[in-house]
């Protein structure tokens, strides 16, 4: 099954030298039954595309604690998703629509692709990630925040090329 990992700048740096991406918490997200239930209409690459959103916001999620902590000033603004194929995944009905759960770490020869917000997107995702939370209790002004990040695509990179895109980062 393709799931989408959400991930973060450190968590790329980590799986480039460890050759695997420890999610957390065993989250990612793919085309559940209950996520194709919820559009009323769509093929199965529109529904891919649906799950790989929700796995950008929980970048966003996932940002807003590292900024939260202020541990690493080095870590870019930018959502990470991570795309595989694996075989143990169990969905998460107490999550998202598109919400499982992945046991372990991803291999890196698993892993399909790895989409990246370009440098156009760092300050809309910065106010996103600060904003998310909110945004998730239903303030419409932090819901525009983090649309304004959600309207920038993610760019996409092969995963031989993960290592050169994580050099590249300031």
């Amino acid at each position: 099954m393709r799931v989408y990992v959400p991930a973060t700048w450190p968590m790329l740096r980590t799986m480039v030298k460890n050759g695997v991406l420890e999610p957390i918490g065993g989250t990612a997200f793919a085309l559940t039954p209950k996520l194709r239930e919820s559009y009323t209409s769509g093929d199965d690459e529109e529904l891919e595309y649906a799950a790989m959103n929700e796995a950008a916001r929980a970048s966003l999620r996932l940002l807003s604690v590292e900024f939260g902590l202020g541990e690493d000033e080095t870590t870019p603004a930018r959502r990470v998703v991570v795309a595989a194929d694996l075989e143990d995944v169990t969905v998460r009905p107490d999550l998202d629509d598109g919400a499982v759960r992945i046991s372990g770490g991803v291999p890196m020869e698993k892993i399909a692709s790895v989409h990246v917000d370009t440098e156009d997107a760092v300050y809309a995702v910065r106010q996103a990630s600060a904003a998310v939370d909110a945004a998730d209790m239903g303030d419409l002004d932090a819901e525009f925040l983090v649309g304004e990040a959600e309207d920038h695509e993610l760019a996409w990179y092969d995963p031989s090329e993960v290592a050169f895109l994580v050099d590249m980062a300031p």
